[in-house]
Formats: C-alpha cells, structure tokens, sequence
C-alpha cells in the first residue's frame, strides 16, 4: 500500500470535501481517502499495483480542484 496526501488549493465548503472522497473512494484500487476541509488536504490510502496516484490527481483536477503539491 501506497499513501499519499495532496495539498489542494482553498477548499470553499464541507461539499466540495464531501464530493472529492466520494469520486476518490470509487477508484480502483484505492484502499481508504481522508479529506481535511480546514487544512484543504486529502490523504489516500491506494494499491499501487491496481492504480496510481496519477489517476488520483487527475480524478480530483476532473472535479475542478487544483493541486498545489504533493507528499
């Protein structure tokens, strides 16, 4: 197991947190998402033989979030 936290751009509102682990959450491989409204934070938990964290970016980018970083 892989983990992962991005540094998002200012999340504006617990939906767009909301709305962010839900898509997340659904991709393969992806074991456990955590997303930290105040911090604008998400933190995943994923199997990088099924997927990778590219995908995860691109997946939260599709949302209309920006990525400021990566750990």
């Amino acid at each position: 197991m892989t983990s992962k936290t991005y540094q998002l751009q200012t999340l504006t509102c617990p939906t767009c947190a909301t709305k962010i682990e839900a898509a997340v959450k659904k991709m393969k491989g992806v074991e456990d998402v955590q997303v930290m409204f105040n911090a604008s934070k998400v933190k995943v938990k994923f199997d990088e033989s099924l997927g990778d964290g590219k995908e995860v970016k691109k997946t939260i980018e599709r949302l209309g979030f920006g990525i400021l970083g990566e750990k």
